[in-house]
């Protein structure tokens, strides 16, 4: 099966793993770092906001299942695209909302969805970075599936859950349930 990779960054990446780990056609959903200029980066040095990466999600995809323009919108149905460096109470660079394009049509894809989303006069601008794939950093073992190991977690339970909520009511049809 050809697959193909998107790298998403949208706030904490434990809720966008958990749910593209939810949607048909996503063959693994990785959190890892990307973006920056910090060879090897850990998550405490991401956390400190000097890093330059941003919390990612690293897609595989059948995109014979799913395609593109798909993932795009459920991305950007889960988390805020107009706030800058901020998802909620996360603030600092390392939570941007992120797009880094693999090819020409994703690049293309990305800035057409922005643009119908601009077109819906939102309240404030979208402002989504939208760049070339940099080198992807796997995230330590232990935020690998996070929310399925700690969904009653405080985090887990008032940031991810709701995310995950809102995906398998507006996006039903799309999940692997």
């Amino acid at each position: 099966m050809p697959t193909e990779i998107a790298t998403l960054g949208g706030g904490c990446f434990w809720c966008l793993e958990a749910v593209y780990n939810r949607m048909n056609g996503i063959v693994s959903a990785e959190s890892g770092y990307a973006g920056g200029f910090l060879p090897n980066p850990t998550y405490r040095d991401v956390c400190t906001g000097t890093s330059g990466h941003a919390e990612v999600v690293r897609l595989v995809f059948d995109p014979a299942v799913v395609t593109y323009g798909e993932i795009l919108d459920v991305f950007f149905a889960i988390h805020d695209a107009t706030t800058r460096d901020r998802q909620g109470s996360d603030v600092g660079p390392q939570y941007r909302s992120v797009i880094f394009y693999e090819n020409e049509a994703q690049r293309e894809a990305a800035g057409q969805k922005i643009r119908e989303l601009e077109a819906k006069s939102l309240a404030a601008p979208v402002v989504t970075e939208v760049t070339p794939a940099p080198e992807f950093h796997k995230a330590e073992a232990y935020h690998q599936k996070y929310f399925e190991s700690n969904a009653s977690q405080p985090y887990c339970s008032f940031v991810v859950a709701p995310k995950v909520r809102k995906f398998l009511k507006e996006f039903a049809a799309k999940s692997k349930r």
